[in-house]
């Protein structure tokens, strides 16, 4: 009983799913009450009083097999483009491929051959393209997507015999470019464009660079001079009030020139003394003589020591030809004063002629 009653179910029944729609056919004849699209259990009449005919109503894919078309600019390239298609209308798509036999596979083949044709023949809108556009270096200036566009208005439009592919109960859902192959001829002339564009772009902007880099160096040189000017005539400025200043103090000196000298010396002395170090030195060097023991007792009659004689001498002959030059800074002592600075030396001298010859060798070195 169970296997009669298995072997009814399927021979009186058939299930439809909800991506299905189904065409019952009565003695190989349908019409519009023979479509079913509602998911669920349907009853039928066993073969051959009547047919069910089940579509799979989902997107399908069709891809075209490459070939080759010309752009604009005569140039040669392969395409290869896809389709995705679905049933719309499961009773026209009955009524135009059940021709091709009772199973869907074969409705669904027949329909794929019919696609690829009107396709291929939709593709040579390729040729309303040059090259240059297809392919732009500018992002966005491509125009593949206005190309496919193209396609699939002429896909979906009435061919030559006023015949839709609607009519057949097929609807085009999306039409793309999938590949672009060039040939090797092409591909090198697009090479060589490419690269010719590359180096055209390079060369500007190694122009612009180079341009910049000439603005920023002028300028760069320009304030370069700006401040040497500058700088030169401030320094031109600092030493002619230098010299000014010096020629003042020159000209003080030259009226007295044992006094510079022995400024000079006293300067040095100043000099030495900040120093942290010992030094031995005999007093015969210059700037030293200050320190001999007897150096009062060796004043000449210009109040100046023995040492700066030449400078005396100097002195003398400055005032014999000038005489009516500013006398120097440096008072002489009077004769009282010498006679009783030399009278106090006498006093302190020793009378023993052999201390005298000590005396006289420890006033040679100061420690």
């Amino acid at each position: 009983m169970l296997i009669a009653a298995g072997f009814l179910m399927f021979a009186f029944t058939r299930t439809i799913h909800f991506t299905e729609a189904a065409v019952v056919s009565t003695w190989g004849r349908a019409d519009e009450s023979s479509v079913v699209v509602d998911p669920g259990l349907i009853f039928r009449w066993p073969a051959p009083i009547q047919s069910v005919t089940v579509y799979d109503t989902r997107a399908r894919i069709l891809a075209t097999r490459s070939e080759t078309q010309q752009t604009a600019d005569n140039r040669q390239i392969v395409v290869s483009a896809f389709l995705t298609w679905r049933v719309d209308d499961p009773l026209r798509f009955f009524q135009r491929f059940s021709g091709e036999g009772s199973e869907e596979r074969r409705h669904f083949s027949a329909a794929e051959r019919t696609l690829q044709s009107q396709l291929r023949s939709a593709m040579s809108e390729v040729s309303r393209y040059r090259l240059d556009e297809l392919f732009s270096p500018t992002p966005g200036a491509s125009k593949l997507a206005e190309l496919e566009d193209r396609i699939f208005a002429r896909l979906i439009a009435a061919s030559n015999d006023g015949v839709r592919v609607a009519d057949w109960g097929i609807e085009p859902v999306l039409v793309g470019i999938e590949r672009i192959v060039l040939p090797e001829d092409t591909t090198r002339d697009v090479f060589e464009r490419m690269k010719a564009t590359r180096q055209r772009m390079a060369s500007e902007a190694e122009s612009r660079g180079e341009a910049e880099g000439a603005t920023i160096r002028a300028s760069a040189d320009s304030a370069a001079r700006r401040i040497l000017s500058f700088a030169d005539n401030r320094a031109a400025q600092i030493r002619n009030r230098g010299d000014e200043e010096a020629a003042r103090y020159m000209e003080a000196l030259n009226t007295a020139p044992a006094l510079a000298i022995f400024l000079e010396q006293i300067e040095f002395l100043r000099a030495m003394y900040g120093k942290r170090a010992t030094l031995v030195l005999p007093t015969e060097m210059p700037g030293l003589g200050i320190f001999h023991p007897h150096l009062l007792s060796r004043l000449n009659s210009g109040g100046l020591p023995d040492f700066v004689q030449g400078a005396s001498e100097i002195v003398e002959s400055h005032r014999r030809d000038n005489p009516e030059s500013v006398e120097p800074a440096v008072t002489p002592l009077s004769a009282e004063k010498a006679d009783h600075q030399t009278e106090d030396d006498a006093e302190d001298e020793p009378a023993d002629p052999a201390q005298r010859r000590a005396d006289a060798a420890d006033g040679d070195s100061i420690r």
